[in-house]
């Protein structure tokens, strides 16, 4: 009976969860849920969307400020370098056109020049001038040229070159010739005239020379630039002088006190420039080098200027000579 009730019991509670999930209310459960998710993405939609911007208010200008405006743009326009700015724009189509025309030597092509040009400037020696070297190297342009347009009337190449080569050298030396002086590091440079211009007045007296320190006897017949020659009696790279006073009066003291046999000097020889003193031999004279000197007979070695002669010998030389020097008088 307790079976019966039971199994009574199961089977109604099975029938009452039946009638409750049946298909219609899960269609109605899922469709709520559907339209529940469509309005949150509906609602973060609208949230994102952009605000549209606020109207901006219209500012109104009076008469007075239209004027200025417009009086403004007119001066800036009128200021504007029209000329400058046409010849810019030329400028840019030449060099434009210039960068089209120029075509790139071959490397093996720009070391042929530059050894035909450096043969030649050998060929002229030293002493040539700067004149010279740039006519040198005209007339060889020139005749370079002559030759590729001989050869290329003729069809037939003599400057074992290519016919492209040949062609590309030829514009080369003819409209780019500067670009290719810098291509192969050749530089020549101008000559410089120099005028002196004397403004004194014929009867108005020299200046006189300032010479450092105390002044100096007349026993040392001081001379500016001037070297005199003779036998050294004392070192003057290892005999240093405050000034031309005391480098005569060490002469004078030497004089005094050699001994017997020794050279007795007659002759000092000193550098005032703080720059040095040129001399041709191999050593570096410094200032206030003070040389002692000894000769029966003395001699210059320079007086006043060194001569062209001398100094196209001698680059390093200086124009003036910057030693001064004195024979002692008995």
């Amino acid at each position: 009976m307790a079976r019966g009730v039971a199994r009574a019991a199961s089977f109604g509670g099975r029938a009452a969860t039946a009638r409750w999930c049946s298909y219609r209310r899960i269609t109605v459960a899922v469709c709520l849920g559907n339209l529940v998710a469509a309005l949150l993405v509906l609602r973060s939609l609208t949230s994102l969307a952009p605000t549209p911007p606020k109207r901006e208010e219209v500012v109104e200008y009076t008469e007075e400020q239209i004027r200025k405006a417009e009086e403004s743009i007119r001066i800036r326009c009128e200021a504007e370098p029209v000329e400058l700015v046409e010849a810019v724009k030329n400028l840019r189509k030449i060099f434009r056109r210039e960068e089209k025309r120029r075509k790139e030597l071959p490397l093996e092509l720009k070391q042929k020049v530059s050894y035909e040009i450096v043969q030649l400037l050998l060929d002229l020696g030293d002493n040539s001038s700067f004149a010279q070297q740039r006519e040198a190297v005209e007339s060889w342009r020139f005749e370079k040229l002559k030759d590729i347009k001989s050869a290329s009337i003729q069809n037939s190449t003599k400057l074992d070159l290519s016919n492209e080569e040949a062609r590309t050298l030829k514009r080369a030396l003819q409209f780019n010739w500067h670009v290719l002086l810098e291509d192969i590091g050749l530089w020549i440079p101008s000559e410089v005239s120099h005028t002196e211009h004397d403004d004194k007045p014929e009867n108005e007296p020299e200046e006189e020379e300032i010479i450092a320190g105390p002044p100096l006897p007349s026993q040392c017949n001081a001379e500016l630039h001037t070297d005199y020659d003779g036998a050294a009696v004392r070192w003057g790279l290892t005999h240093p002088k405050e000034s031309a006073a005391d480098c005569c009066q060490a002469c004078l003291d030497q004089a005094k006190n050699a001994r017997p046999g020794e050279l007795r000097c007659n002759i000092w020889v000193y550098c005032p420039s703080e720059f040095g003193c040129f001399s041709p031999d191999k050593y570096e004279h410094k200032h206030q080098e003070c040389w002692l000197k000894q000769a029966d007979h003395p001699k210059l070695n320079f007086k006043d200027k060194y001569s062209e002669s001398y100094r196209d010998s001698h680059p390093t030389a200086p124009v003036v000579v910057p030693w001064m020097s004195g024979v002692i008088s008995a």
